[in-house]
């Protein structure tokens, strides 16, 4: 029998799909000539992301984006492990210091009192975020940034904290959805994303297929590889990257900051879009 997750992410599939074929009939231009843009994301600074994630993406010849919770044990003790990702090439985004969540949604139960997003302010929490960035220059030396709200929870204490910190990023993920279905109508500050859990690398290659099909993009974030929590398997994840690298004529890997920096000039240069 499958599970839960198995179903819901089949079900997520069909989703795309249908999403996929409602998409813009004029594919974005890539920078050579790709059908798509592939983002490959990383949350929560875990050790199977050090440890199986950047090996794999390594090998593979390709970069990832790493949003980093700051104040997690796998950043302060691993600190060279991801100044040496960073050197590779690699993203590292801003996740917040803690990893606060409203503990009023569904299934929540795992949210501790003393990260409930609903009891801060939303001015307390820009302000952490901007430490988060400080901290960040400190390990990588870099000054543009972008981020990824924890559980796509957007309110802090009832109000909208994305609104307060606009001005620190080149891009915000916002919100939980799938292939991008227009470039021109894109929001680089609420870029939806897709969550997979126990996927297939055969489910993993269907969802980058479909953005070649709509001719956008796909934002993947992934959490564990091959451990942690809300875990893909390393061999699903070789699986994906071994496609991607095998046909990056068709698929443009790249960090989630360069892409929307290149999808921001492409807006501003006279006669483009």
């Amino acid at each position: 029998m499958k599970s839960a997750r198995s179903l819901i992410l089949a079900a997520a599939l069909l989703k795309l799909t249908a999403a996929a074929f409602g998409a813009e009939s004029r594919p974005f231009q890539w920078p050579k000539g790709e059908r798509a843009a592939v983002s490959l994301a990383y949350d929560d600074a875990l050790n199977s992301q050090l440890d199986n994630a950047i090996p794999a993406l390594n090998r593979a010849g390709l970069r990832g984006s790493f949003y980093l919770t700051l104040s997690s044990d796998v950043v302060s003790q691993r600190m060279s492990d991801w100044r040496a990702a960073a050197a590779a090439g690699h993203e590292l985004g801003n996740h917040t210091l803690f990893h606060q969540c409203s503990r009023a949604g569904p299934d929540r139960a795992w949210v501790s009192a003393d990260k409930d997003l609903d009891k801060i302010s939303a001015a307390q929490l820009a302000a952490q975020i901007r430490v988060g960035n400080t901290l960040l220059r400190a390990i990588d030396g870099q000054t543009l940034r972008s981020f990824t709200a924890p559980c796509g929870d957007l309110l802090a204490g009832g109000q909208n904290y994305l609104d307060l910190i606009k001005g620190d990023f080149v891009a915000i993920k916002a919100k939980l959805g799938g292939v991008v279905p227009d470039m021109a109508q894109l929001d680089p500050y609420a870029v939806e994303v897709f969550v997979p859990v126990e996927a297939s690398g055969a489910q993993l290659i269907s969802l980058v297929e479909q953005a070649a099909q709509a001719g956008t993009m796909i934002n993947l974030t992934f959490h564990g590889i091959g451990g942690d929590h809300l875990s893909v398997s390393t061999q699903a994840h070789a699986e994906l990257l071994g496609y991607l690298a095998a046909h990056r004529d068709r698929f443009w890997t790249e960090t989630f900051l360069n892409i929307i920096s290149y999808v921001k000039g492409r807006r501003s240069a006279p006669g483009l879009k």
